[in-house]
């Protein structure tokens, strides 16, 4: 696993939102990003950041910047989870891991004694042509808005 650099262009990609929408970096230009990738819909981390998220959007939202989720739970998981936290942005299902890989964050991790493959919660903050300005590879869930919005200020 090897995370993309500040001052990389960002990979473009394609997916699936929550609401079964074709959904590209390309539908975004001109725009700051922040795409976050996140291990699982429905767990305690993943949600308690989500919402961190959700509840700043309207900061974000004031500084230009949209925030995309990415995981590889299917669209039927996204839908449910973005409904019941009422999330304001678009989370997209990457159950091939192509995204995640092309971004760095699927590789080998470590819980409990035991070695798998997953994602590795990782954000990439983009400018307005989409070159990375940050990456954030240790977010802290509870303050991850201010984290993003810092790199505006």
């Amino acid at each position: 696993m090897s995370l993309l650099k500040v001052g990389e262009k960002a990979p473009n990609f394609k997916g699936l939102s929550q609401n079964g929408e074709s959904i590209s970096l390309e539908n975004f230009k001109g725009q700051r990003i922040a795409i976050y990738f996140y291990p699982k819909d429905n767990t305690p981390g993943c949600t308690t950041q989500a919402c961190n998220l959700r509840d700043n959007d309207s900061m974000l939202k004031s500084l230009n910047v949209q925030i995309i989720g990415v995981s590889a739970d299917n669209v039927q998981s996204h839908k449910k989870f973005a409904e019941k936290l009422e999330l304001p942005f678009p989370l997209i299902a990457d159950t091939e891991q192509e995204i995640l890989k092309s971004y760095g964050v699927w590789g080998p991790k470590k819980f409990m004694g035991k070695e798998y493959v997953g994602i590795h919660r990782t954000t990439y903050v983009l400018n307005e042509q989409h070159d990375i300005i940050g990456v954030i590879d240790k977010p802290n869930t509870k303050d991850h808005a201010t984290e993003v919005a810092n790199f505006f200020k």
